[in-house]
Order: structure tokens, then sequence, then C-alpha cells
């Protein structure tokens, strides 16, 4: 009983609620066409991509640190796989490579943060910048096509007749990571360092070391989004995936993951990444403007800050009780 009433004022219940209201508003509106089987399969496929970019961007925002480069790192690693795939790489070393191009971007990132004493945001914006430039170099503006089988089947395929392939990726990484992060030392650490890098210095933890390794992981999750998206549509262009790095950012703070560090968890980021995506796709299944989803997106990350600001105002006046 206890439990329950703990549950009911819980983060995770108010989000399992807006996700509620969501869908029957949705249902009701659109005459039932929200809850058809193609339609449930339109929302799995929207998200699965973006669950990389939220893990990412949530364990980062976690640590106090924030990547506005992953889009663009993503968006490069496709066209990088694209072009090994072209010239003969054999596909699980391609895959590999694009990984490893993200991280060794993340890398940089972490280098720029820590050594040089950039802000998060510059360091990463100077990353996307520059991996943006790259892209139109090695691809000249131009789409590159993949028709490796094996990399279609990653992006497209299906397991056991009706469960995707990258769904299935996407929820493991979700499980992974949350255990990870709320259950291991290392977890621990990553909050207390975004909670209070000071403590956590005094504490024998190394926060330099934790913003690198999560630095590194942003990179190469990104890395590996951009892969998938390429692999699902079988090429890689120069727009990829750079704004779904937004949706990431968006859905981590919808779930609860503080933008100052130090709080939040991927189970409430993955509840927050399928309430944007339950919007988004209801917007469309209504026929409203892509314009005016674009819109109502910039809102609802508005409307996160707000909440995440409210939140951290509520955990401050706590601890000064």
């Amino acid at each position: 009983m206890k439990s329950g009433r703990k549950f009911i004022r819980s983060k995770m219940f108010t989000l399992l609620l807006v996700l509620a209201v969501l869908i029957v508003v949705f249902l009701i509106l659109s005459k039932g066409s929200f809850l058809r089987p193609n339609n449930m399969k339109n929302i799995v496929d929207s998200m699965t991509v973006v669950s990389f970019l939220t893990i990412g961007a949530g364990c980062l925002m976690i640590s106090g640190y924030i990547d506005l480069s992953v889009g663009a790192v993503g968006t490069l690693c496709g066209i990088l796989m694209a072009k090994l795939l072209v010239l003969g790489v054999w596909w699980p070393i391609a895959c590999l490579l694009t990984i490893a191009a993200g991280a060794i971007c993340g890398i940089i990132s972490a280098i720029l943060v820590n050594e040089l004493r950039f802000q998060a945001f510059i360091a990463t914006m100077a990353m996307a910048s520059i991996t943006q430039g790259f892209m139109y170099i090695i691809s000249s503006g131009q789409a590159v096509i993949i028709n490796d089988a094996a990399v279609g089947k990653i992006g497209s395929g299906v397991i056991f007749g009706y469960l995707p392939v990258t769904l299935v990726l996407a929820v493991a990484a979700f499980i992974i990571y949350g255990v990870l992060m709320s259950g291991t030392k290392f977890g621990r650490d990553v909050y207390l360092v975004g909670g209070n890098p000071e403590a956590a210095r005094l504490a024998g933890i190394y926060p330099k070391k934790i913003s690198y390794i999560l630095f590194f992981n942003s990179g190469a999750l990104g890395g590996l989004a951009g892969m998938l998206f390429a692999a699902r549509v079988k090429s890689a262009t120069v727009t990829g995936i750079i704004n779904s790095q937004f949706s990431g950012m968006t859905a981590a703070i919808l779930g609860g993951v503080s933008f100052g560090g130090g709080a939040g968890g991927l189970g409430g980021a993955f509840v927050g990444l399928l309430i944007l995506n339950a919007f988004n796709n209801g917007m469309m299944i209504l026929g409203i403007s892509p314009y005016w989803q674009t819109f109502a997106s910039g809102i609802i990350l508005i409307a996160a800050l707000m909440l995440d600001y409210a939140r951290a105002s509520r955990r401050a006046r706590s601890k000064l009780a």
C-alpha cells in the first residue's frame, strides 16, 4: 500500500499518465486510427534511431554536460559507412569503423572541454560545424546509396517474423544503460559528478575521466544511430539525423533527466521518448502541417526545460529546508 502511494507520487507515474492521456486523445480524434497495428509500427520505427541519441544525451546530461554535435557526428558516420561499403569494405568492419569514428569525435569534444576548458556547448557546436563540413567534402553533397544486403537487413529487417532488429537493439541498449546507471558504482559516480563535482573529487572520483567516457559514449552512440538510419533508408545523405539530436535531448528532459546534472534516469527517458513520438505521430495522423509539427516540437522542448527548471528549484529548496 505504501509502495503504491509512493509510485503514484513518482515522476514515472506522471509520465505514464501523460502518455495514457495522449493515447486516449489521439485515439478519439483519429477515430481509432492511432492504435492500428501499422501506425504502432510507425511509432516504433520513428523512435528506434532516436533511442541511441536519447541514451547518449541522457547520460551526458546526468553528468552535467551537453553534446550538440551528436546529430552531425551521426550523419557523418552514416556517410562514412556508405562510402566504406562502396569501396568494398566488409560490412562488419565498415560498421565498427563507423562507430569508432563517432567515438573519436566524442573524444575530441572531451579534449576541448577538459584540456582547453571550453564550455561543452561551444566545443560541441564547433565539432558539429567541423563534421558537417567534412561530410560535404567526402560526399560532395550527394546521397551515397547502400546496396549491401546485410546492412539493409540490420536497418529494416525483422526477427521472429515481426520484431524489427533496430527495436531489439534500442530496447537492449535502454536496459543495459539503465542497469549501468542505476545499479553500478560507475552510475553512482556519474550522478555524484553531475550533482556536485567538487564533492565527487573529495570522494576520490575523477570527473574528467567520467566526462571522457561519456563523451566517447555519446559519439559512439551517435555513430551507431547514424549507421542504423542510413541502413534503414538504404542511403546516406547530408541531412541524415542532424535534426534528431534535439528529439533525443527533449525526450531525456521530458523523462526527468536534469539539464543541470545529477538527477533523472533512463527509464524516464524511455517513457519521455514514447510521449514525444506518440505526440508527433498523432499530429501526423490528424493531417496537421509539418510546419506546425516543428513548431509544436519546439514548444515541447521549452515546456520540458521549464519543467526541468521547476524540478531543480524544488530540489534546491528541499536541500535548504
